[in-house]
């Protein structure tokens, strides 16, 4: 079986098919893909290829209209076709046997009732499509009805070559509120059996999150400047665009489940002089960073990436954590990162965005946004950072959400006698060279501190900088998540294995201090 991310698991299926005839073995490969993850680019290529291979492989379409949100586009409208008219399928064999009665006199009748066959069964043939990339295709047919699936997929199993089961099923069947609300069920915390209702905790109540700030932000902004655009790839509901959809139908645009599309269709908006908003969470933008390089951020286009999720995700898991933006943003030309450290900062950061005229990267976490946020808009000086708490010998130096963390650690610190210098970096890039530079002339200890992989990310850009300069007095400590996959928890319980909460904080601190001074006291004592 293959089942994969979104729209990877035919291509995982023919990798195994493909391994299995190079064997010599003769096991079914069974590839599952849901309706909403066959717009994917992915997919496409992958049957193409399996067009061609022709070898076996049993492929299962979960036919229930949705992926996280409603599918858009129009093979979603097709896969809609097949689905309210099941009795297509009757006529593919009525139709093939009333041809064949037909005297076939002469080659050029038989052309022509060969034409005749083909153009038919592009009106009314279901499932025309995969036959024509040589997939065998079967179905639609009821996914509750599970002694009809079972003897339907026993059946397509014996068939030779490449089949696709067209399989309809109900999003959250089996508990009513899931089904009359897949969209919310989709992914959910705890909640109350008998009514489906979200169980709160204190954390929730009167709570804005990011993704509310930007939500509003975005609504506001576009009330004023009808060039702004946003966009999003199947994450109406998750990046808080619902909203700016209901006002602005006309300047909203759902790709599906295919972020590359977003990325270079915004690129070919902002030619045109639009201002396009792509929110995508941070783990599904890594699918699109060919394009982000070569669409937007080679041309100079002035497209704002929303990057929602970033840094550790909680139970979404290893495949959602967005921990990687930061290493493999920072390293493009043209590209301005920011991560603010509360709303108000996230406010401004977006407005700052839309009035710079070049690509900008804004990565944001799934947590709430701490502090309320002013209602004037302001910009921010690009590449500036700012000094929150000063201090002497030990400098924290942290972005977006650790900012908070590092507080926080500053404040317990000072408990046993240190007293720190914490700074809100706020650029990843272009970095603040100036305050980097100024924090390690003035501190023995430095500790950067970021919700993002160790390797390559703002740590490292800081230390690249100080190496540039020959800067040597001054011990440095990258604090970020370690080169593994994250499992899934709460997030407060993840950060801790990271050593990033306070109490981590605090601990790598005074390991570095203890060092620092011992080694005060070797040169002191000669």
């Amino acid at each position: 079986f293959a089942t994969g991310h979104s729209s990877t698991s035919i291509s995982v299926a023919v990798g195994l098919a493909k391994a299995r005839d190079l064997a010599g073995r003769h096991n079914k490969v069974i590839a599952v893909i849901g309706d909403g993850s066959m717009t994917g680019g992915m997919a496409f290529e992958a049957m193409n290829h399996l067009g061609q291979l022709q070898t076996n492989l049993l492929i299962v379409l979960n036919d229930n209209e949705m992926s996280i949100s409603k599918n858009v586009g129009a093979l979603s409208r097709y896969l809609t076709r097949l689905r309210t008219n099941p009795r297509l399928r009757r006529l593919k064999s009525d139709l093939q046997e009333l041809i064949q009665k037909i005297p076939r006199v002469g080659q050029a009748t038989v052309r022509y009732l060969e034409k005749l066959e083909d153009g038919l069964s592009f009106l009314i043939i279901p499932g025309i499509l995969f036959e024509e990339l040589g997939i065998t295709y079967v179905g639609p047919i009821d996914g509750h009805n599970i002694a009809l699936l079972k003897s339907t997929l026993k059946d397509a199993a014996e068939l030779q070559g490449p089949v696709l089961v067209h399989v309809l099923t109900t999003k959250g069947k089996g508990y009513r509120f899931a089904e009359a609300n897949p969209q919310k069920f989709h992914g959910t915390g705890p909640f109350h059996l008998d009514d489906g209702m979200k169980i709160v905790t204190d954390n929730d109540n009167n709570a804005v999150s990011y993704t509310d700030v930007f939500s509003d932000t975005i609504i506001r902004l576009a009330r004023e400047d009808r060039r702004i655009v946003a966009v999003t790839a199947a994450m109406a509901a998750g990046t808080g665009l619902l909203p700016f959809a209901r006002e602005f139908p006309e300047r909203f645009i759902d790709v599906g489940i295919a972020e590359e599309h977003a990325v270079t269709m915004s690129a070919g908006l902002a030619k045109e002089g639009f201002h396009p908003v792509v929110a995508i969470y941070s783990t599904f933008l890594q699918r699109a960073y060919d394009q982000i390089i070569h669409d937007i951020c080679l041309q100079k286009l002035p497209v704002v990436l929303m990057l929602d999720r970033a840094g550790l995700v909680g139970a979404d898991g290893p495949t959602h954590h967005g921990v990687f933006d930061l290493s493999f943003l920072r390293q493009i030309p043209n590209l301005t990162v920011m991560a603010p450290e509360n709303g108000a900062e996230f406010r401004k950061m977006i407005y700052t965005a839309l009035q710079l005229g070049s690509p900008v990267a804004i990565r944001y976490p799934r947590r709430n946004a701490e502090e309320p946020y002013d209602e004037g808009f302001q910009t921010i000086a690009v590449g500036k950072g700012e000094i929150l708490r000063s201090g002497s010998e030990v400098a924290l130096l942290a972005v977006g959400a650790m900012v908070k963390n590092a507080q926080e650690a500053a404040v317990r610190l000072q408990s046993s006698g240190i007293n720190c210098t914490v700074a809100n970096a706020r650029f990843v890039k272009p970095l603040d060279e100036e305050l980097i530079l100024r924090l390690a002339a003035g501190h023995r200890i430095l500790v950067t501190l970021e919700e993002n992989i160790v390797a390559g990310g703002f740590g490292s850009a800081v230390l690249e900088l100080l190496a540039q300069k020959q800067v040597t007095n001054v011990r440095c400590r990258i604090l970020g998540v370690p080169d593994q996959f994250i499992t899934h928890g709460p997030t407060d319980t993840l950060l801790k294995l990271c050593g990033l909460d306070a109490e981590g904080i605090c601990r790598t601190v005074l390991e570095l201090y203890g060092l620092v001074a011992a080694k005060g006291k070797q040169v002191m004592g000669g």
